[in-house]
């Protein structure tokens, strides 16, 4: 039997982000982890970083590549009925954004975590989190044909949307809310310049669209697509074909096409469960809630929780106060709800509804329009974008 500090269960970018950040506080945690680093390292996943994550990668002490290779946004495109105007974070929130891929987010908090020597469990199965509702939690698993346990003083929940951590939490306890939407996002990755070099989001009357990228010779780009849709019907010309015909001709004139090397279908979803903590346990992340993909709000809502948690974490184990883990799902919470309000509204004004109808057409062009206008509409939209405070 095993003893630390902190169990985080999930070994992804939110669960190695604290376990960076406990281990710069002198904190002891152990991360288990169910796959492989390897397939951890394969997920294709956003890569719009907030200046509070940007940030906490600096506090983490893992910030160099990323300055290094990263593209710093100062602003973004929108485009509608073959218009494009640009919102400037810059001007009105005197911020930026980093584009640096979540796989590259990953990998760098992986090696900084193998030159401390964290102790990282990997192909860890059957987890079971017992007596959370105690002072004296412990973690059970199988590994390598044998069944481990690890005492500690508390858990934090960073395994995903689908992990044990939120259902560890009674169904009497919980309460969980959410909208599925009726579409999704068909993407792919290519090894292609970008055809712009700012991300574009357009509102096109076939569906939304968006062009983004993760370096000067790797792009992605996204079309919204039927909710049941399946990737076999789309071939590589069939995508870019319809691509072209969702975004301004200017950009469409000059978009490099090439043969994908990754392509999927991410359906969409908001989803919040409340509480976010119970007796030792915390949740992190999707295993707490889920934005819909537009903005790039999931993983850097992720931050906001590893933030608070650290915080409480160090401030309890420096003085004894334990004021900052009391108050952790509170504080997570209220952030949490205005970045899925955030998701939510840019998600609606973008997106083509099956049931829209021509009313609703035209409070979207008009709420665009009006955001093209305004600069008080553009300065609320950048701060939500660029990350409202911690």
């Amino acid at each position: 039997m095993a003893r630390t500090q902190v169990v985080i269960v999930g070994g992804g970018p939110s669960g190695l982000l604290l376990g960076q950040l406990l281990f710069k506080a002198g904190i002891e945690a152990v991360v288990l982890e169910r796959k492989t680093r390897e397939y951890v390292l394969g997920r294709i996943r956003a890569g719009v970083l907030e200046r509070g994550l940007v940030g906490l990668m600096g506090e983490a002490g893992v910030d160099t590549r990323m300055k290094a290779e990263g593209f710093v946004h100062d602003g973004t495109q929108l485009a509608y009925e073959g218009d494009m105007f640009r919102v400037d974070f810059a001007a009105h929130t005197d911020a930026t954004v980093m584009v640096y891929g979540q796989t590259e987010v990953t990998r760098d908090l992986y090696d900084a975590r193998a030159a401390t020597g964290g102790d990282t469990r990997f192909e860890v199965d059957n987890v079971v989190i017992h007596d959370a509702d105690t002072d004296a939690p412990f973690v059970t698993f199988d590994q390598y044909g044998g069944t481990q346990r690890i005492d500690c003083d508390y858990i934090a929940g960073c395994d995903g949307f689908h992990g044990i951590s939120r259902k560890t939490i009674p169904a009497s306890v919980r309460r969980e809310y959410e909208k599925v939407y009726p579409f999704g996002w068909l993407g792919i990755l290519s090894e292609t310049p970008p055809v712009n070099r700012e991300l574009i989001y357009a509102n096109s009357d076939r569906g939304f669209a968006l062009c983004s990228m993760r370096n000067a010779q790797l792009s992605r780009y996204y079309i919204q697509c039927d909710v049941d849709d399946h990737v076999g019907n789309w071939s590589d010309d069939a995508f870019w074909d319809e691509l072209r015909r969702r975004i301004p001709a200017a950009a469409a004139e000059t978009l490099v096409t090439g043969p994908s090397i990754e392509k999927s279908i991410a359906p969409l979803r908001s989803f919040v469960t409340e509480p976010m903590r119970w007796g030792r346990l915390f949740l992190c992340g999707d295993a707490a809630h889920i934005v819909p993909p537009t903005g790039a709000k999931g993983l850097n809502t992720a931050a906001s929780d590893v933030h608070y948690l650290n915080q409480g974490l160090c401030q309890f184990y420096g003085d004894g106060d334990s004021r900052g883990l009391d108050t952790y799902s509170e504080k997570a919470l209220a952030r949490v709800w205005k970045t899925e309000r955030f998701s939510w509204w840019f998600s609606n004004l973008m997106h083509h509804y099956p049931s829209q109808s021509d009313f609703d057409k035209k409070m979207q062009l008009a709420e665009l329009a009006f955001l093209r206008d305004s600069p008080e509409a553009q300065a609320a939209m950048a701060l939500n974008y660029v990350g409202l405070p911690y």
